[in-house]
């Protein structure tokens, strides 16, 4: 009995965020599961292959409009690389890109965050905080690729 009151009472929430329709912050999304990265058109994706309604409007809040080169277009002028010191044996990718190719990108930070995993925290101009990537599955060549892609070359040291 109470597991259809639990589906309905969740339904009327997606229904209530849906008309709200805010975008949420950054850090929510994060919390979400969402890096804001993802295009809006990956949240019709998402749509087609989940029947959950409130997961795609979380999607929906935390997305980019698509145009043809709208992520090319997306540049930053520094990064963090958050990741716990104690968890690095579990992503050796990212331990070798802090080893090896981290000191080619100065307007990188490495910094070390209990318990938090693998991260890339993109900075603005003025060094506040504008999108979370989760890299723990990425390769070190896609982390340096990124990085190049995204981050402006002429940024300054001082992060």
């Amino acid at each position: 009995m109470a597991k259809p009151l639990l589906v309905f009472f969740l339904h009327i929430l997606a229904f209530f965020a849906v008309i709200s329709g805010e975008e949420l912050s950054s850090k929510q999304c994060e919390d979400l599961g969402f890096t804001g990265l993802a295009l809006c058109s990956d949240c019709q994706t998402l749509a087609e292959y989940i029947k959950d309604e409130a997961l795609v409007s979380e999607c929906k809040k935390c997305c980019t409009e698509d145009s043809d080169d709208s992520m090319s277009k997306v540049s930053y002028s520094g990064a963090v690389l958050e990741v716990c010191m104690r968890k690095l044996v579990f992503y050796p990718e990212v331990l070798a890109f802090i080893e090896d190719e981290a000191d080619k990108f100065p307007s990188l930070k490495v910094q070390y965050a209990y318990a938090s995993p693998p991260k890339l925290v993109m900075l603005d101009d003025a060094g506040n905080h504008k999108e979370t990537i989760r890299i723990d599955n990425w390769r070190r060549e896609h982390i340096q690729q990124f990085l190049r892609e995204k981050v402006e070359p002429h940024a300054s040291q001082d992060l």
